[in-house]
């Protein structure tokens, strides 16, 4: 990725970012807010698995959970970044 001719795929107009996007805040609130919204998504998953078995019902709720976790935390992260955007629009 350091080759000259890597560089051409991308266009000058992306700007270098002074300042970070991940802090420590933002890390902090990704720590607690995704594993609270897995177990939230389990306890509202694992009733609907439709199995007797206790073991497949934690692997199946686990699994959804996951699933659905995963697309919150992406959810957030476009959040965050749509936030930035706007705030930095209005200063200009």
């Amino acid at each position: 990725m350091d080759n000259a001719g890597f560089i051409c795929f991308f266009p000058k107009f992306m700007a270098d970012h002074e300042e970070k996007l991940v802090t420590r805040s933002t890390l902090v609130v990704d720590c607690v807010l995704v594993p609270a919204f897995f177990i939230f998504m389990y306890w509202v998953v694992a009733p609907h698995v439709t199995s007797h078995d206790p073991a497949m019902i934690h692997l199946w709720g686990a699994i959804t959970s996951c699933c659905l976790t995963a697309i919150f935390w992406l959810a957030l992260q476009m959040f965050r970044v749509t936030l930035r955007g706007q705030r930095e629009a209005g200063k200009k």
